[in-house]
């Protein structure tokens, strides 16, 4: 067997076989009895239903993933790629042109692949325990927002970097580490003002005691904004959510309506002090920094695969060039990314605990942070009890229930 197709499957497969061993300990791990900590807020009938979602979606995620894997396999050692490579080929001339018709069509063939099993999750299991408030319409707009800002602004860097890898010889992979790096920080300047409202509707929070609490607050604390917004996710789902974006002075705060309506005052202000804690801690741009050095890295390594003829045989390809070159060498990178995944997940869960931190030391009101961040998880029947390796791998949030005792730990120290 070719080298390389060993490395892909053995990378496809001990993934997915990683992931299957999480989900069946996570949930294993669940435990009858409701922790101390949530008496009183989640009722036994609710705690058992966090459980059955739990349950079900791991189970869904499950299919989902054995599909998905044995599919990408079937199409992998049956030729699929030189295709997909054929057809693109006979419909457009040029590397460029031709490899934004090869990645259009797998883009595509894998949107109409897992559209089945999103429908089902958005309009059967988020239905069944309550979410889902999206509507077909909505879902169908969704969809082709997406695969359009995909083929305009995914299009053009892949078409960039295509060309850059053709034409700027050995140091071509530092061009496209520029020309990556400088295109995510304009696409995250620009998202708040052009890409978030294709989706969702955002308004200025209406004058009254939160925005007077969350201006004060904000105030004394020496942290310019733009302003604070509400935004309608319940055009989709009950799930609650906050979240700042933008830079400097155009940074703003951002609650779903869905957060405003099942939270007091103070617990608000408490959440948005976590939030702003990300920014006092420097989390945002040290997070920035460390993806910029992960896509140098991901170029650099890239750069050595350009048009590897045994690469493009364990593909079953049977011409060379360089857009096929960026895919294939994405399932040699996966183990890599997992990896990266892993430190990323740690760092931001250490993160977490820090913006909790500030918010009890700044807003003054421990006890608001905790009934909040309680609230929260029984709103979005969160899981009280996910196992270690579950965590280790995928969680980008400390556990709640190692969260609240931080917070307990850290107030006590005040």
């Amino acid at each position: 067997m070719n080298g390389y197709l060993a490395v892909v499957l053995a990378a496809l497969i001990g993934h997915y076989v990683l992931e299957l061993v999480s989900d069946w300990l996570n949930v294993r791990n669940v435990k009858e009895d409701l922790p101390a900590e949530f008496e009183g807020f989640y009722d036994p009938a609710k705690y058992r239903t966090s459980q059955q979602y739990l349950r079900e979606t791991t189970r869904f995620g499950l299919i989902e993933d054995t599909f998905d894997t044995v599919v990408s396999v079937a199409f992998i050692l049956l030729g699929g790629f030189n295709l997909v490579d054929t057809l693109a080929r006979g419909a457009a001339a040029g590397e460029v042109l031709t490899g934004l018709v090869f990645a259009g069509i797998l883009i595509v063939a894998a949107k109409i692949i897992g559209l089945p099993f999103d429908v089902y999750d958005t309009f059967v299991i988020e239905e069944k325990y309550g979410f889902n408030r999206t509507t077909p319409r909505t879902f169908v707009l969704d969809i082709v927002k997406s695969l359009l800002l995909n083929a305009i602004l995914g299009g053009a860097l892949f078409a960039l970097v295509v060309w850059l890898f053709d034409a700027a010889g050995a140091r071509a992979w530092l061009y496209c580490w520029g020309a990556v790096v400088a295109f995510e920080l304009v696409i995250m300047f620009l998202a708040p003002y052009v890409i978030l409202p294709l989706f969702n509707k955002f308004e200025p929070l209406a004058e009254g005691p939160l925005r007077t609490a969350i201006e004060d607050y904000a105030r004394r604390r020496g942290f310019a904004m733009k302003g604070v917004f509400t935004m309608d996710g319940s055009k989709r789902s009950s799930k609650t959510n906050a979240f700042f974006t933008g830079f400097g002075r155009s940074r703003r705060i951002v609650l779903f309506d869905t957060l405003i309506a099942k939270h007091t005052v103070e617990e608000l202000v408490a959440i948005v002090a976590h939030e702003m804690g990300h920014y006092k801690k420097k989390h945002i741009p040290k997070a920035i920094l460390r993806a910029s050095l992960a896509a140098g890295l991901t170029f650099y390594l890239l750069s050595l695969f350009i048009k590897n003829p045994g690469l493009f045989e364990a593909f079953g390809m049977e011409r060379l060039s360089t857009y096929a070159s960026l895919f294939f060498f994405g399932f040699l990178y996966a183990p890599i990314a997992v990896a990266l995944g892993i430190i990323e997940h740690a760092l931001s869960r250490r993160a977490e605990h820090e913006a909790d931190a500030y918010a009890v030391a700044t807003a003054g009101n421990p006890d608001a942070m905790i009934l909040a961040l309680k609230k929260l998880t029984v709103e979005n029947l969160g899981n009280l009890t996910p196992h270690p390796l579950t965590v280790f791998l995928s969680y980008s949030h400390p556990p709640i229930l190692a969260r609240l005792a931080a917070i307990r730990a850290r107030a006590a120290q005040a």
